[in-house]
This record gives structure tokens, C-alpha cells and sequence, in this order.
């Protein structure tokens, strides 16, 4: 007994030294491994914080302009602080990102991006996640579901749900108009029911949050009633003293107004209902599935399970900066309940789906009895005939995907799929409220393109449109013009990031140059295994080298230019945009000087030169054909506009409820107010200045402008 006791204290008395121990380990190898970096000598800002270098500073990159200005300071390659002063590359030269992300396999995302994805679409088997020949296999199994010819095959999906957001819209300004009054239900996904297939005629406002993931849509509602805070020309010059403190301008705002002056119809939240719509889409043109988000209906299971899951993701803690450190830890990751309940429900749900679309693919394979088969519309019919009829019945594992892998694609569709494409289209509006003029002119080329002619279905209260009738609008050069500029200022994820997985040579273009030691030889720089590379996206897109003088500045004409010009992969606007002649030659001539990016130069969608892995945007043709069809659409018959006075900010975080705690994916800690918790987002959101208790939000009055599709449809 005596020795039992006398081994058991021993244990005790020695676990704490082995802790003590491996965390020394961890700290000094992670020290050494910082010190003999050879990115230790080059340029770079000063740090103000030993344990959080840079980090604090760079939370809001996206509205200060830091990184330009660190660009001007220190050259387009230079060297910023992570934690410890860890020292991590950012470079906005063309040639050295095009080189990073052309060889996705020899620079993966580090781990602590790699888990944070992960436990946003509940697995670590989705084609975001996997690196390698995981993902090489798995995007060789996805490529048919995503090529231009199936993408336009889910066309009417696409346009059903924006003619259903246009109605909403349209009865929204109706019944401001005519001052119907608006009830509060408790939530706008259980709204009072209303009979028959028809949606209804008015929606009901609230001013509470959603208890759902989706955002409320009614939050920031305002009748037409209700007069706007300043006019446009109050609102300039408010905007020219942009140095000025909020409360100057909210007194400004507050002398400004006047009950006399009458808002250009009812305001409302666009990216609430862009979320609900492009949730919606995805549901239904990705594996037949229906949210109904968009009609008002019950909460479906699987949009319940996904929003625990998501919302859970992005609450960062203190313990996923350990995990980093500590790998070990991971180990130690308990789930709350209602989390494992989710990830229950998504698995079940994932399973009928799988099951349900292979009875489907096989039936139809069956029935066509030797003719030609031809797979149904959607993503997941696509998949499930690359997993199951084609890719399970070959022997070359090359070929298959596993069950858990195909339950994973579909998180990672509705993630994807769902939030990017919401983010994008709202401010693809933005872009236009502010450039009154682009978005008329975009109007009035829009009503000159034909309509599309509609059939009746009796599973949709909205009519279809055929496949053909569409190819005219996704085709259109300036509606082309005004998606690639609107995604080129205003990319839904504005950075990414790469670690070195062995030690390499990163070419810099021949304008850059350095006397540091970690050039390699003329322009280049040496990295070595474990370095994190920074890519700031929105920066690269926005670059004045690139661009010419007018490069943060949204003018979709340059699409038009000749001296523009592109080469990229987009199968629906060939010869529709990006010029010809003399300039599309000269672009080519120096193409390697550029970003080589998959979709007009830009790296919205990421990079267009695999050279070891591809890591691009799989679904960049159905982002993007989303996106014309919806604009095609609303901008026809409804004009936006928005409060000049308003300060709109990009966030990848929004303080939501009370609880601090630390943002992903920039781990540093913020000086709360309130007592509020920030939720950490990969996409980036707009954030209005001046009504942080909203949240993220877009709002933009919406009027009614009469064309002839009102007799069409």
C-alpha cells in the first residue's frame, strides 16, 4: 500500500515538471526557430508589443489603410510582427504572391486557420480544409459539378430567388408608401402564416435580433416616412472632414435634418436579405434542399444545426491561441451539448441527402438504359455521380471520396457558398448607391436586354425562366463591367495567408529590391520552413501600379478600355468585357509582371497559375453568374441609394452580445465598451459607424422605377 501511495505522489509531484517541461520546449523552439528566420532582417514597422507585435494595430487594415502605408514605407515586401514578434512576410508584389499561391501544396494555410475553417463547417474533410493529395483528389471529383456548362444549367434557381427578393422589396415599398402599418412578430423566421402558395404580401418588421444565424432583415428598417438624416450635397461635406470626431458629425447630422424632407422609400438591411437569399440558392441548387429563408418559413433543422455550428465557430477563446502552441491541447477540446446536437443533425440530415440524390442518379442512370445519360441539375447530383455511379465503382482511390468526405462538401457548400456570395452582392449595391450615375446607366442598358419568357411550376410560386433565355444577361459587357469592379474594390475575403512547408525561394519582380540578407539573389527572398506569408488581397486588388491612378476608385469602364484587357477562364463573357486590340497584346507582353489572378487579373477568386496545387475558387462560375442574375434583376426595377452622411466600415468581426472575448482570425485583444463580444468572421462585412448596436448591416432606401418587366412578370 505504502508503495502504491508512494507511486501515485511521485506521478503527481512529476506531472507538473513535465508540463513545465514541454511548454519550456515549445517556447524555445518556437524562439530559435523565430531568430534564425531569415526574414528577421528585413525592413519592417516597429512593434509595439512583444507578445502581440503588430497585431493590435492591424484589426482594422481594411478602413485605415495600413498596408499601403506600410507599402510605401517599406517596399511591397516587408516584414510585420505576430506574436512573440514572431516575424511573418506580407507582400504586395505580383510576382512574389503569384508564386505563393501558384503552388498551393508547397504553401498551405497554417494549422490555425486550417482548424478554424474546420470548425466552421463542422469537419476536417471539406475540400477547404484538406491540403495535398486530398485535396488534389477531391477537387478532381468536384471539378463536373463546377464547370460553366452545369453552372448554367442552375440558372433558374438563381433567378427564381431574386425575382422572389425583388417582390419582397417591391411590397416593402408598397406598404411604406401607402403607411401600412407593420406588426412585430417575435422572429422574422416564424412571421405570421399566410395561406395559400403565395408569399406574403407584406413583410412584418421587428427591431430585436434573429434568433437564428441569419441576420434580421427588419434590424435597421425605416419607412419612407421617416425622413433621411442629411441630403446628398450635407452629406459631401460632412464627408470632407473626415478627420473629424463622430460626435462632431452626429451634431452636424442632428442640424441637418428636417421632417420636411421625405426618404427615397423605405430603408432596409440589403446583406439581411441577401443572406436569406443566397442561403436559399445554395440550398436548392446545390443538393435540393429547401431553407425557405427567404418566404418567411419555420426555421428549417439543417439551417438551425448550421447556425450553431457557424455562430459557435466564430466565438474565438484564449485556448485556440493555445492550441497553435501546444498541438496537444487539441486533444483536451470539449463540445457543449447543443453543439454536439447540431453536428448530430447536420450528420443525419447529410446522410438522407447523400442517400436520397444516389437513389435519384442511379434511377435516372437506370432509365436510361443504354442511351446517353445526362445528370440532373445540381451540385450535389453532379458529386454524388463522380462518389457513387462513376468514382465508387473504380478502383483507382484517385477516383473516390469517401461518405465523411461528401457530408463535409456539403457544409462547406452552404458556408461557401452562402455567406461570400451574400457579402458580395451587398456590396456590389453598395457600389452602385454611391455612383448614382454608374447605376443608372447600368439600369437603362439592363431594360434594353430583352426578358426572359417564364413558365409555371407547381413547386415554386414564382415562375421559371429557361436556361437559354439567360445566356443574354450573363453576357451583357457593361453588367460584366460593373460585377469585375465591383468584386475587384470590394473582395469578400480581403487577405490570406500561407506558411512555408519547407524552406524555398520566393522571386520578387525586377522593381523589387533589397540589401537584406534574406535576399537569396537578385530579387528574391528566402524563407524557411514554418514562415507565415500574408497576401492582402484587397490591397493587390486595389494597387495603383496595376490599376493606374484611379485604382480604389469604382469605374467599371476600365473593363471596357482597351488598354484593360485580360485573359482568364470566365466562359460567359468572352469577347463581352476587358477590350481587345493593341492593349489585350500588351498585356500579355507583360503578363508575368502581373497578379495572376483566376478572374481578371484580381484575386478575388485567388490566383489563375497552378503550378503544384489549385487552390482558386472552385465555384468562382457560380458566384459569379449568381451575382449577374440577382443585380439583372433588382436593378432594373429598383433604385438604391443610401445616407451619404453614414460611415460604413469593413469588419471581419461584429459585436453582437455581451462576453469578451478575442476576434479570429487576428488574435489580439480590443478595449471593449459595454461589455460586448466581438464574433469573428473569415468574410468581411460592413459595419456601420455610427449604429454599432445593429451590428454588420447595409442599409440602403430602395424606390420602385417602372419598366416593362412589370407587365412580364
Amino acid at each position: 500500500m505504502f508503495t502504491v501511495f508512494t507511486s501515485s505522489l511521485a506521478l503527481l509531484l512529476l506531472l507538473p515538471i513535465i508540463v513545465i517541461i514541454y511548454v519550456a520546449h515549445t517556447f524555445l523552439r518556437l524562439l530559435i526557430r523565430q531568430r534564425l528566420s531569415p526574414l528577421r532582417t528585413l525592413p519592417g514597422p516597429p512593434s509595439p508589443s512583444i507578445f502581440l507585435g503588430n497585431l493590435r494595430e492591424m484589426h482594422d487594415q481594411e478602413n485605415n489603410g495600413l498596408v499601403q502605408r506600410w507599402s510605401d514605407l517599406y517596399g511591397s515586401t516587408f516584414v510585420y510582427r505576430g506574436f512573440l514578434n514572431g516575424c511573418r512576410l506580407m507582400t504586395t508584389d505580383p510576382v512574389a504572391a503569384s508564386y505563393v499561391l501558384g503552388r498551393a501544396y508547397d504553401f498551405p494555410k497554417p494549422d490555425f486557420v486550417r482548424d478554424g475553417l474546420s470548425s466552421m463547417i463542422g469537419g476536417h474533410e471539406g475540400i477547404l480544409v484538406v491540403e495535398g493529395e486530398d485535396h488534389r483528389r477531391q477537387r478532381k471529383v468536384l471539378t463536373p459539378a463546377f464547370t460553366a456548362a452545369h453552372i448554367r444549367t442552375l440558372s433558374p434557381v438563381f433567378w427564381q430567388k431574386a425575382a422572389e427578393l425583388r417582390s419582397i422589396w417591391l411590397n416593402l415599398i408598397s406598404s411604406s408608401d401607402s403607411g401600412t402599418p407593420v406588426t412585430t412578430p417575435p422572429d422574422p423566421l416564424t412571421p405570421t402564416k399566410t395561406t395559400g402558395s403565395s408569399p406574403p404580401s407584406v413583410y412584418h418588421a421587428t427591431g430585436g435580433h434573429s434568433s437564428s444565424f441569419l441576420p434580421n432583415p427588419f434590424s435597421s428598417f425605416v419607412s419612407s416616412k421617416i425622413p433621411p438624416t442629411v441630403s446628398a450635397q450635407d452629406g459631401a461635406r460632412i464627408r470632407k472632414t473626415g478627420g473629424a470626431r463622430q460626435k462632431d458629425v452626429e451634431k452636424d447630422v442632428s442640424v441637418l435634418t428636417s421632417s420636411s424632407v421625405k426618404a427615397p422609400g423605405p430603408r432596409v438591411d440589403v446583406l439581411a436579405w441577401f443572406a436569406r437569399a443566397t442561403l436559399d440558392v445554395i440550398g436548392e441548387a446545390g443538393f435540393g434542399y429547401t431553407f425557405d429563408s427567404l418566404s418567411g418559413g419555420k426555421e428549417s433543422e439543417l439551417a438551425h444545426a448550421f447556425g450553431v455550428i457557424f455562430s459557435t465557430a466564430r466565438k474565438f477563446r484564449v485556448i485556440t491561441i493555445l492550441q497553435v502552441w501546444f498541438p496537444v491541447l487539441r486533444k483536451f477540446q470539449s463540445q457543449p451539448t447543443e453543439l454536439r446536437e447540431a453536428h448530430a443533425t447536420m450528420h443525419r440530415i447529410g446522410l438522407e441527402l447523400i442517400e436520397q440524390k444516389r437513389a435519384e442518379v442511379l434511377a435516372e442512370k437506370a432509365a436510361a438504359a443504354g442511351s446517353v445519360f445526362v445528370v440532373g441539375v445540381g451540385l450535389m447530383r453532379m458529386v454524388l455521380y463522380g462518389t457513387v455511379v462513376r468514382s465508387n465503382m473504380s478502383e483507382d482511390p484517385a477516383q473516390r471520396m469517401s461518405t465523411n468526405e461528401t457530408l463535409c462538401q456539403i457544409s462547406t457548400f452552404i458556408a461557401a457558398g452562402h455567406e461570400t456570395t451574400a457579402s458580395a452582392l451587398t456590396w456590389s449595391l453598395y457600389a452602385l448607391a454611391s455612383a448614382p450615375a454608374v447605376q443608372n446607366k447600368l439600369r437603362a442598358s439592363l431594360q434594353g436586354v430583352r426578358a426572359p419568357s417564364f413558365h409555371s411550376s407547381e413547386s415554386h410560386h414564382t415562375p421559371l425562366c429557361a436556361v437559354d433565355d439567360l445566356s443574354e444577361i450573363l453576357t451583357h459587357p457593361y453588367l460584366d463591367a460593373v460585377v469585375r469592379e465591383a468584386l475587384r474594390l470590394h473582395a469578400p475575403v480581403t487577405s490570406t495567408m500561407r506558411v512555408a512547408a519547407h524552406d524555398d525561394v520566393i522571386p520578387l519582380s525586377s522593381s523589387s529590391s533589397s540589401s537584406s540578407e534574406s535576399v537569396a539573389g537578385p530579387g528574391s527572398i528566402r524563407v524557411n520552413k514554418g514562415d507565415i506569408i500574408s497576401i492582402p488581397i484587397s490591397t493587390l486588388n486595389q494597387s495603383t501600379e496595376e490599376w493606374g491612378e484611379d485604382g480604389r476608385v469604382f469605374r467599371p469602364e476600365r473593363w471596357l478600355d482597351d488598354d484593360v484587357g485580360e485573359v482568364d477562364g470566365n466562359d460567359e463573357g468572352k469577347g463581352s468585357a476587358g477590350g481587345s486590340g493593341s492593349g489585350r497584346r500588351g498585356l500579355r507582353e507583360k503578363r508575368g509582371a502581373r497578379v495572376q489572378g483566376l478572374w481578371g487579373n484580381m484575386l478575388t477568386f485567388l490566383n489563375g497559375n497552378p503550378v503544384n496545387g489549385n487552390r482558386a475558387c472552385i465555384g468562382w462560375r457560380f458566384a459569379v453568374n449568381e451575382i449577374k442574375i440577382f443585380l439583372y434583376v433588382l436593378v432594373r426595377d429598383i433604385e438604391f441609394s443610401i445616407d451619404p452622411a453614414l460611415v460604413v466600415e469593413k469588419k471581419v468581426k461584429c459585436v453582437v452580445s455581451p462576453l469578451p472575448t478575442i476576434p479570429y482570425p487576428i488574435f489580439h485583444p480590443l478595449r471593449f465598451t459595454d461589455n460586448v463580444r466581438t464574433v469573428s468572421s473569415v468574410v468581411t462585412r460592413p459595419w456601420i459607424k455610427s449604429e454599432p448596436h445593429l451590428g454588420n448591416q447595409m442599409p440602403l432606401y430602395i424606390r420602385h422605377v417602372s419598366s416593362d418587366s412589370d407587365s412580364e412578370e
